[in-house]
């Protein structure tokens, strides 16, 4: 019997969390697999939980304070779960449709060594989230790793499709807590690839969700005082979590990140010129 503890945090997505819950019901699995659902609504205004409840009675659902945002509300649900010690934890993004064969093909990276493995999702046929490989081991330079045929190693990755073996769970606990919204997935795989265990991304493409992130700094076009609140904030350049992560990770790039950070909020011309969105720093 392999048990599965499927982990999810929503805000006012309530069409997009059903569905999401839809594919993962609609999951063929290997025999022998069952699947538990653990939900923190964090205080939705859009009938979220509601909706959740009548379709899906049969998952926890669990209430926020409305100021998790996604680092947090994961490690709320995360938390909800371990004392059902399963044999796996999937991460699960809400705006995430599954592809029937996903959790097989997740489960099947793990059959001789506990480890991490992640599912890319696509958008309009191109990868939107998945799996990262450093291109220098001293410097805060990836690349992204994605196979469509076969397994392949990485370092770090994206949570929104991500299965965790309970033995890395028992080394390193879940998500760290100075994480409030994002980092926190990329510094989990970091830390699971320093402790021994393999991370590793799954061939194909395991599901679809949309990168929304757009721009990650704010255009010459706003005001100063707007860029430096995007700066600060958790949901724009989160700037003391960044700069943790880094030198938590990568301290020789503590000082060009430092640097980078400022650069994109006094001369953001700079990058309206010359970058292109990317769901990584």
């Amino acid at each position: 019997m392999t048990r599965i503890a499927v982990l999810l945090t929503t805000f006012n997505r309530r069409e997009k969390t059903l569905t999401c819950l839809r594919s993962l019901a609609a999951q063929q699995l290997p025999a022998g697999t069952t699947v538990e659902v653990f939900l923190t609504d964090d205080a939705s205004s859009d009938g979220t939980a509601a909706a959740v409840k009548k379709e899906f009675p049969d998952v926890h659902l669990f209430s926020g304070t409305g100021n998790f945002y996604w680092a947090g509300g994961m490690r709320h649900t995360w938390r909800q779960a371990l004392a059902t010690k399963p044999d796996h934890y999937l991460l699960l993004n809400d705006d995430t449709t599954l592809q029937p064969n996903a959790l097989a093909v997740l489960l099947a990276s793990a059959r001789d060594e506990p480890c991490i493995c992640i599912g890319s999702t696509d958008s309009a046929g191109q990868i939107s989230y998945g799996g990262w490989k450093l291109s220098s081991r001293r410097f805060w330079k990836s690349e992204r790793v994605h196979d469509g045929g076969a397994y392949a190693d990485c370092d770090f990755g994206n949570a929104n499709i991500m299965l965790i073996p309970q033995a890395v769970v028992d080394r390193i606990g879940i998500l760290a807590d100075h994480f409030t919204h994002s980092l926190a997935d990329y510094d989990y795989t970091l830390r699971a690839r320093k402790a021994g265990f393999r991370v590793r991304v799954a061939p194909g493409f395991l599901g679809h969700c949309i990168d929304d992130h757009g721009n990650n700094w704010k255009s010459a076009g706003t005001t100063l005082r707007e860029r430096i609140a995007y700066l600060k904030s958790v949901k724009g350049l989160a700037y003391h979590e960044y700069l943790r992560f880094i030198r938590d990770h990568f301290p020789m790039s503590y000082p060009s990140a430092f640097c980078k950070l400022w650069m994109k909020t006094f001369f953001p011309f700079i990058w309206d010129r010359f970058k292109r969105p990317a769901n990584t720093q």
